[in-house]
């Protein structure tokens, strides 16, 4: 559990150094660490349908779109659907394609009161390569961390 502890406390500091409204930011093998190893913890998975079809989907995860495809325009029962499925006091890590759609998702639900809200740090997919691809260059399916095809 020592690693654990000390996975939280450097999540943490991240949130702090960068300003973050929310407990901490975990790169993706950080998280699955978490994930195994605390009851309380929950995958929030906040990629639109299209994308977990498309593109490949985390086993076990929550799956609570925070915008919807096409246009991209905001789910507006996202935090009724968040409530609905989770405890406030469950440790909630969000994730989406390369880490913003969940950043602003651990924000909401941080100032909606759940205490303990962590975004996973590049993504699903990672950022864009030299060649403007993804999956390549960070990110949870780049890490070999399990997931599914859609």
């Amino acid at each position: 559990m020592g690693h654990i502890n000390e996975f939280l406390t450097l999540a943490q500091e991240r949130a702090r150094a960068l300003g973050l409204p929310y407990a901490g930011a975990l790169l993706p093998r950080e998280a699955y660490e978490l994930l195994q190893s605390v009851p309380a913890a929950r995958l929030i998975d906040v990629r639109t349908h299209a994308e977990l079809e498309w593109v490949g989907r985390v086993p076990d995860a929550i799956e609570i779109e925070w915008m919807s495809w096409p246009g991209m325009q905001p789910n507006p029962h996202f935090m009724q659907m968040l409530k609905h499925s989770l405890a406030t006091d469950s440790l909630l890590l969000f994730m989406c394609r390369s880490g913003a759609r969940s950043s602003a998702a651990a924000a909401a639900a941080s100032a909606a009161g759940f205490p303990d809200c962590y975004n996973v740090l590049e993504g699903f997919e990672g950022d864009k390569d030299a060649n403007s691809q993804r999956n390549h260059c960070g990110g949870w399916r780049a890490a070999g961390l399990p997931w599914v095809q859609g």
